[in-house]
């Protein structure tokens, strides 16, 4: 170079970064990590206040649900109560009567009700309010004051039967066969829903 400036020697000016920019730089950098450390901290004291807090919320939670009350008869064994609130199939008086055109059909399910303890009373041909005139299996016709459970041990014999009531005041029942009727539910099955009747199982808890 000429002129007023001129370059002598052997060493050449070096130029270097300044110095502030770096220190700058990892203020910066040191400022992020202290906030990420702080900032993981306090979710952790959180999550460990919130442990915390959980413990009576689950007491009150499980106070606030409601224990069912046991049912009757929820027991392994019936008690005597229960066993008197269904009477056995020789106290029921059944009279059966046939409302299809197949013949002797009363007589065999009447033979079969007998098999099975009951008393059965009149077997033949359906009433003409009934004659014909009934498409399911059957029906169960008792007056009001009935019993409900002769309806529901005299119904463990014949699945589908529906129930009503006319205005007779004696006890028994009059089982009429429908078109639909094929046979009575099977002595075993018959049997299993009796002891189920006798003995309830209980509702499942409900989840809170």
């Amino acid at each position: 170079m000429g002129g007023k400036y001129r370059v002598t020697g052997a060493a050449f000016p070096r130029m270097s970064r300044p110095r502030r920019r770096r220190r700058i730089v990892l203020l910066v950098l040191g400022a992020i990590l202290g906030l990420a450390l702080v900032g993981y901290g306090a979710l952790q004291l959180i999550d460990v206040f919130d442990d915390d807090g959980d413990k009576p919320k689950s007491a009150a939670a499980a106070k606030d649900c409601p224990t069912p009350a046991p049912k009757a008869g929820s027991a392994a064994a019936p008690s005597a109560a229960t066993q008197a609130a269904l009477p056995p199939p020789g106290e029921i008086t059944v009279n059966v009567y046939n409302a299809t055109p197949r013949s002797g059909l009363a007589k065999a399910v009447g033979d079969e009700l007998k098999k099975r303890g009951y008393t059965v009373g009149k077997v033949g041909n359906a009433p003409a309010d009934f004659d014909k005139k009934v498409p399911g299996a059957g029906i169960l016709v008792g007056s009001p004051q009935t019993d409900k459970a002769a309806f529901s041990v005299l119904g463990t014999s014949l699945a589908g039967a529906t129930q009503q009531t006319d205005t007779r005041t004696t006890a028994d029942i009059d089982l009429i066969l429908g078109d639909a009727f094929k046979e009575l539910t099977p002595q075993a099955d018959a049997d299993k829903a009796l002891a189920v009747l006798a003995n309830p199982q209980p509702a499942p808890a409900s989840k809170c």
